[in-house]
């Protein structure tokens, strides 16, 4: 049965108590006011260099609203060395009415360093935080790994949304249908930028100051509202073969990931195994657990969202049964191109549907990861950081009535 505490759980009450909306989403990041909190250490697959593709044309009802970072920012690289810069910028949209987000397009200015971006959108509720977030530390926008790092503005604990993700060559994600994102007045648009210095070995290669490009609507009374709904699994990787070290004690690790980022993080490892209805943890490359939705959506895309370790992820509706269909597939896991999927049709699900998310990572890569191969041997568990790991399924869903 799902907990009451936990995603799929939230999800079911929050619908129910909504009929046209919910808040409910994922995401990974780290406090970027703590000073644990990871800096990528070296290149991924570096594809840094490309142009944006040209825009689509407008629909109707549609328009364009060109935007850009308050101020040009430098990358610079983290301590210790490395190529890889995650910075988090604000862009406010300044909407003085409430419209549909169906598209956006990441324009960066120095295309030699732009790798790969992330657009995520906060509710006005969560605008406060994330000013807060960006007056407090130096320069322009702050590091941030994998989600907006602003406590009571990420994706899972701040009703943000993770609405679109960009690399060199990219285009839009539009669905046909009549949906988006929903943006208040007061909503505000985080854009992460990850930044790849490979090219200028690691040094300062001048500022870049990217443009956003959101495509509009005013909506109707049919526009559905667009939100994610999170799918995860227990991340139980223990050392690699011939490793050894006080960090690959699982008990340990799990202190270790507490002590970095907290208790609530701390608990995911063990909260997530009882979720999935283990009675222990099943440690190996490949785990899974079974979640039953509690509320009626109709399911659009997704994505999958793994760590440096990630080689597949999948995500399945009922499992084992004549009705079962792989919804979500990606059999090489690609940290650095981490796309929205849409499926070939909308799928409907409903009250006692089985959503099935199944991760496999790889302990023998952090030898071979400039980011990790100086890091001590570690039993992997959920974690913010680069050195830990995620499996997490994330779907771009609407409620809808049953």
């Amino acid at each position: 049965m799902t907990k009451p505490d936990s995603p799929l759980w939230r999800f079911g009450a929050a619908t129910m108590a909504l009929a046209t909306a919910f808040a409910l989403v994922v995401a990974c990041g780290s406090s970027a006011g703590n000073s644990a909190a990871p800096a990528a250490a070296g290149p991924h697959s570096a594809h840094a260099g490309g142009a944006s593709a040209p825009p689509q044309p407008l629909r109707a009802g549609e328009r364009f609203v060109d935007l850009k970072m308050a101020e040009a920012y430098t990358p610079t690289p983290p301590e210790g060395g490395g190529t890889d810069e995650y910075r988090c910028q604000v862009v406010d949209p300044g909407l003085t009415k409430t419209a549909f987000l169906t598209g956006t397009q990441v324009m960066p200015e120095n295309v030699a360093l732009a790798h790969h971006a992330i657009v995520y959108t906060v509710p006005p509720g969560g605008a406060a935080a994330v000013r807060e977030q960006d007056a407090k530390t130096p320069g322009p926008g702050w590091r941030c790994f994998g989600g907006t790092g602003v406590k009571g503005a990420e994706v899972e604990e701040g009703e943000a949304t993770w609405a679109d993700t960009w690399a060199p060559g990219a285009t839009e994600t539009l669905f046909t249908q009549d949906v988006g994102f929903k943006l208040e007045p007061g909503s505000l648009v985080i854009l992460q930028m990850h930044y790849n210095l490979l090219a200028t070995d690691g040094k300062p290669g001048g500022s870049d100051r990217t443009a956003l490009r959101l495509r509009l609507t005013d909506g109707t009374p049919q526009t559905r509202e667009l939100d994610t709904l999170p799918l995860d699994a227990p991340t139980d990787l223990p050392c690699a073969a011939g490793e050894s070290g006080p960090l690959c004690d699982r008990a340990s690790s799990i202190a270790d990931v507490t002590k970095r980022f907290g208790p609530e993080v701390g608990e995911t490892a063990d909260r997530q195994v009882e979720e999935c209805g283990q009675s222990a943890p099943k440690p190996g490359d490949t785990q899974t657990c079974d979640h039953k939705v509690e509320a009626p959506v109709t399911l659009f895309a997704g994505f999958g969202h793994m760590h440096l370790l990630g080689r597949a992820i999948k995500v399945e509706l009922n499992p084992g049964t004549p009705n079962a269909k792989v919804v979500l597939d990606v059999p090489q896991f690609d940290f650095d191109n981490q796309r929205l999927v849409k499926l070939p049709s909308p799928v409907e699900i409903g009250p006692g549907d089985t959503l099935r998310v199944t991760c496999t990572h790889d302990a023998g890569l952090r030898k071979r990861l400039p980011q990790l191969s100086k890091l001590p041997p570690r039993y992997v568990v959920w974690g913010d950081g680069t050195s830990d790991e995620m499996c997490a399924g994330i779907m771009t869903v609407s409620p809808r009535k049953s």
